[in-house]
C-alpha cells in the first residue's frame, strides 16, 4: 500500500545558488533524491534551473527536463511562479521593493513589469501541460494589503475595488490555466491580498468561482495569524490542490504579538521553523487531508530563522515520509462484524 498523498517533495527555490549542485536542475534533482525526496517543485524565475520561455515553446525541451529528473530519481511536482505572480498586482507602496523580482530593464516601469509578469505566468500554464502537470503554485499579488489595518478609516469601496481589479487581472490568466488543464494554487500568504479564508472567498467571487483558482495550502502562515488551520481544510478542501509542508511557532509575550514589532525573523514572536521544530500539528493536517481525499504532493518549503538549510533539507524528507498515511482498506472492527440479515435488523429494532 502507498499513501494517497504523494511525497516527500521539496521546493527548490530556497536552495538555488551559484555553486554546484545548486545551480542546475540536474544537480538539484540528484541532491534532492540523495536526501530521500521523490519530487521537486521547480521555480521558473531562474533559467539555470528551468528556462520558462523554452518550456512554453518546446515539447522536446520539456521531455529533456522530465528525463533528467527521472534519471536522478525524482519527478516534478509543480512549477512555481511565486515571484512573477506577485508582480501581477503591486500597490505603488511596494514598487521599489518588488522591482527586484523583474528584469532590470523593467525597473521603474510598473506597467511593463506587470505585462511581463502576466505573460510569464501564462507561459507557466503551457509549460506545465507540456510537462504533464495538472497543478501549479504561486502568489496573487496585492493592491489592498497596505491598508490591512483599518486605521486610518478606509474609504468605502476601497477593498471592493481592489478585489474587483485583482479579478480583472487574473481571469484572463486563469482562463489560460483552464485551457491547459492546470490549476493555479494560490499560496494564502500575508503580503498577498489572498492571506486567509475570507480574502480567498472575496477573490473567488471576483473571478466568478473560476475552476482554475485553487489553494496552495501552507499552515505556517495560518499559525502566525492564529487562524485555525485544521478547520481551514474542512472548509476549503475542495479547492486545495497543493501543499507546502512548513513549520512555524508563535510565542507572544508582554512586548510582541502577531505583528512582532518590526523585529528581524530570529527575534519575532511569530517565526518560521524547520519541520518538527515548531508548533504546527502535522499529524492533524495529514489526517485531515487524507480524510478529505487530497492526493497531491506534500512538498517541503524550508524557511527557518535558526537551522541551516542543509540540516533542514536533510531532516525534511524523513519527517514528511513519517506523516504519510496508508489509508485503511477495511474498518478496524470488521473482525467483530456480522453478515447483513434483514430479519435480524428488524428484530433488533423491534419491527
Amino acid at each position: 500500500m502507498t499513501s494517497q498523498i504523494k511525497g516527500p517533495g521539496i521546493f527548490l527555490a530556497q536552495f538555488a545558488g551559484d555553486a554546484a549542485p545548486f545551480n542546475s536542475l540536474k544537480g538539484m534533482a540528484e541532491w534532492a533524491a540523495g536526501l530521500g525526496y521523490r519530487g521537486v517543485q521547480v521555480p521558473t524565475i531562474d533559467p539555470r534551473i528551468l528556462d520558462l520561455d523554452r518550456a512554453a515553446e518546446s515539447q522536446d525541451y520539456c521531455d529533456e527536463v522530465q528525463g533528467l529528473c527521472r534519471e536522478a530519481g525524482v519527478e516534478i511536482t509543480e512549477l512555481s511562479t511565486h515571484l512573477q505572480g506577485q508582480l501581477v498586482a503591486v500597490n505603488p507602496a511596494y514598487d521599489i521593493a518588488f522591482d527586484a523580482f523583474a528584469p532590470k530593464s523593467l525597473h521603474g516601469n510598473p506597467k511593463g513589469r506587470q505585462e511581463w509578469a502576466v505573460e510569464q505566468v501564462k507561459k507557466a500554464a503551457v509549460a506545465s501541460r507540456r510537462l504533464g502537470l495538472d497543478a501549479h503554485v504561486g502568489f496573487s499579488g496585492s493592491l489592498a494589503f497596505p491598508y490591512l489595518y483599518p486605521w486610518p478609516q478606509r474609504p468605502e469601496g476601497l477593498v471592493e475595488e481592489a478585489f474587483a481589479e485583482l479579478g480583472r487581472r487574473w481571469v484572463p490568466i486563469l482562463d489560460v490555466y483552464a485551457e491547459n488543464g492546470v490549476s493555479y494554487g494560490y499560496e494564502i500568504h500575508p503580503g498577498e491580498d489572498l492571506f486567509d479564508g475570507a480574502t480567498f472567498e472575496m477573490f473567488l467571487d471576483a473571478v466568478g468561482g473560476h475552476v482554475a483558482a485553487t489553494i496552495n495550502y501552507d499552515p505556517s502562515h495560518f499559525l502566525l495569524q492564529q487562524l485555525d488551520y485544521l478547520a481551514f481544510i474542512d472548509i476549503y478542501h475542495e479547492r486545495i490542490t497543493s501543499f507546502h509542508v512548513k513549520d512555524a511557532e508563535f510565542n507572544p509575550d508582554g512586548r510582541q504579538g502577531v505583528y512582532s514589532g518590526y523585529q528581524p525573523w530570529i527575534n519575532r514572536a511569530g517565526r518560521f521553523r524547520s519541520l518538527g521544530d515548531g508548533q504546527v500539528d502535522f499529524n492533524g493536517i495529514f489526517s485531515k487531508l487524507t480524510t478529505h481525499g487530497y492526493d497531491g504532493w506534500a512538498v517541503l518549503e524550508w524557511e527557518c530563522a535558526l537551522k541551516s538549510p542543509e540540516q533542514g533539507a536533510a531532516e525534511g524528507a524523513p519527517f514528511i515520509a513519517a506523516h504519510l498515511i496508508d489509508r485503511a482498506e477495511r474498518a478496524f472492527d470488521d473482525f467483530a462484524g456480522a453478515e447483513r440479515d434483514q430479519a435480524t435488523i428488524r428484530a433488533m429494532l423491534g419491527l
